[in-house]
């Protein structure tokens, strides 16, 4: 979680530093700082929902200069919350700041709000590239240590946390961490980058040699001195002492041996063998897998859904994927058909309940969430989740398709990476609020395409056939994508979007939750903020998305076959614009109670309960 204001101390003193010039070296690297770090300092687009391709290109150049210098990385993410739950009042009140930070950015303010998609991507890049990474079970700073500690090597991360454990090769912050300013030796071809090495003997030093074993100390007494002040009798003292204890225990090393998992795959430790999972869910947690997100469902039975830039006056981008979500925890807290709804107020062992954190306006709120329930094929031996891997594949297939309300027969003329998202698209085109208009999912599909057209343009596989034309048009699609935007982003193109990719993002969940079904689709040039919410405007002027494709017959196809497969889900006109002149009376008066409707629930939003997109299922009650 790191220490309120001891990196900007520590940044003040160069003499806490040692100069390096790193090549030739094991470097452990802490995966969730780092793709924080690449994607805020790279000036990429923060406004349109991500600009995945863009990201993919840095993080294969970071890691490319890191094989030039022979610089060996191991990179480690970041898990769930700790079971403890310690540190969720910390998690909410992030979770706070981020909604702020959004609106300021709808708005043409400052701030950062990672895309919502971010760690996926960054987990295919390193996937592809062959880079070696874990992710653990809670926080990783621990594991991080122990292995650096292990193999003796220094230790990538902008974390302060990291000023106070005991490393024996050092802490080399990130923004001191110069690979972009790659470097040769004199006098060989040897490259290395210029870094700095934090000393927590130099810290020690500069205050008249502190012991080092008091580090933790030192780092826990904003916590501490808080909590002393509430304890003030005689008899409460050992509860502080305990508690400065557990605080400081928290910089100890971890007894996971990431180093067996690197090198034989196995994750082991206390904690692990206390949860009882199926094998199957630990190694898949492992290797990323499944997402943090699944671990707390389960675990915790609470989620914090990540909040985007998006209209701050309309209900959540998340709640259009509130059905998916439900499947989800339906098959990992093993509702059954034969179970009933609780209610919030009554503690009973019922259909399961998950406690979700998503915002209310520019509020963060708590509802609770009653799981689905699910076909018999997943419950009848009341081992759900043990037995979910055994499951023949047709029927996961069908479950996942289900939920998604689409028929395997209209995704055949599509290559198999896009099934998902094709299928996802489908669903939220059917339940986006507001409704999904033509030019919405015009310059969603293009995108798609501008994706493979990167794919056949770039690929240097001779079995990958590409003409001239190809390229004409993904230039022309580059050129849409780096033109300028105006400073006000239009909210509610930005909100359809956000939904997206919020139904992607438990779309890919429940995928991976019942083992791949489908093919995972290439993430990282599906969506491109940018380019998507640029053609969206050059549609609204354009009586035809195919014009953008005439050049390549290859391409115009690929995007005919998407479009009509989206169209084949929802009724014939539900794209046909309503004039003023051809409304009835019956219309316009539908539409004003719909309207007076609207701004009544916005009023009484927070008194009210959240209902679901469909009303398929229970209401859900909300707290503060």
């Amino acid at each position: 979680m790191g220490i309120h204001g001891l990196m900007s101390y520590v940044g003040e003193h160069k003499q806490f530093f040692t100069d390096l010039q790193l090549r030739n070296t094991k470097i452990i690297i802490d995966g969730n700082n780092l793709f924080h770090r690449l994607y805020f300092e790279s000036n990429l687009d923060l406004q349109h929902g991500g600009d995945y391709d863009s990201f993919t290109d840095i993080v294969h150049k970071f890691f490319e200069t890191l094989s030039v210098c022979k610089i060996y990385p191991y990179v480690v993410l970041d898990g769930g919350s700790d079971l403890s739950d310690k540190k969720f009042v910390t998690l909410k009140e992030r979770a706070r700041d981020k909604i702020q930070v959004a609106y300021s950015i709808s708005r043409g303010g400052g701030g950062s709000v990672l895309p919502l998609l971010t760690r996926e991507v960054f987990k295919q890049v390193l996937t592809k590239l062959e880079v070696p990474f874990v992710q653990c079970f809670s926080e990783a700073d621990r594991d991080i240590m122990s292995l650096a500690n292990h193999w003796n090597c220094p230790v990538l991360t902008l974390d302060s946390d990291f000023c106070i454990f005991d490393l024996k090769a050092g802490y080399c912050p990130l923004n001191y961490f110069q690979w972009r300013n790659l470097c040769t030796c004199e006098g060989t071809l040897d490259c290395y980058i210029p870094a700095r090495c934090f000393s927590s003997e130099r810290l020690c030093s500069h205050f008249s040699h502190m012991n080092k074993a008091l580090l933790p100390l030192f780092a826990v007494m904003n916590e501490a001195i808080d909590n002393v002040l509430k304890y003030l009798k005689k008899h409460e003292r050992e509860e502080i002492r305990e508690l400065l204890c557990s605080s400081m225990e928290e910089y100890e090393q971890s007894d996971v041996k990431l180093e067996d998992f690197f090198q034989n795959g196995t994750y082991e430790s206390q904690v692990i063998r206390k949860l009882e999972l199926p094998q199957w869910m630990l190694e898949a947690l492992t290797k990323g897998h499944l997402s943090p997100f699944i671990s707390d469902a389960l675990l915790l039975r609470r989620t914090i859904l990540h909040v985007q830039v998006e209209n701050m006056q309309r209900p959540s981008a998340h709640t259009v994927a509130l059905p998916i979500r439900q499947v989800i925890y339906g098959l990992l807290l093993n509702a059954s058909q034969n179970s009933e709804v609780i209610s919030p107020s009554k503690q009973s062992n019922k259909l399961p309940i998950v406690r979700e954190f998503d915002r209310i306006q520019k509020t963060l709120k708590k509802s609770f969430v009653p799981t689905t329930m699910l076909p018999l094929d997943f419950c009848e031996d009341h081992r759900c989740l043990a037995t979910l891997t055994e499951v023949p594949r047709s029927v996961r297939l069908k479950l996942l398709l289900e939920t998604l309300g689409v028929k395997a027969s209209i995704l055949q003329p599509i290559p198999n990476p896009l099934w998902l998202p094709v299928a996802v698209t489908c669903y939220w085109t059917c339940y986006s609020e507001p409704k999904v208009k033509l030019h919405h999912l015009q310059a969603l599909l293009l995108g798609m395409v501008f994706g493979e057209l990167h794919r056949t343009t770039s690929s240097p596989d001779p079995a990958v056939f590409h003409v001239e034309d190809d390229k004409m048009v993904y230039d022309q699609f580059l050129k849409w994508k780096e033109k300028n935007f105006q400073k006000l982003l239009d909210l509610d193109t930005a909100h359809t979007f956000c939904q997206w990719q919020c139904c992607l993002q438990m779309g890919l969940h429940l995928n991976q939750l019942l083992s791949t079904p489908l093919t995972e689709p290439d993430l990282t040039r599906l969506y491109c903020g940018t380019l998507v919410h640029r053609l969206c405007k050059e549609l609204k002027s354009v009586h035809a998305a195919e014009n953008q494709l005439l050049s390549s017959p290859k391409m115009s196809q690929l995007y005919c076959d998407l479009l009509h497969a989206v169209k084949s889900t929802v009724p014939p006109d539900f794209f046909q614009e309503t004039t003023k002149t051809t409304k009835s009376c019956k219309e316009k008066n539908k539409q004003a109670t719909s309207q007076a409707e609207t701004t009544r629930q916005h009023a009484t939003l927070e008194a009210q309960p959240l209902c679901d997109i469909n009303n398929r299922f229970a209401s859900l009650m909300v707290e503060d």
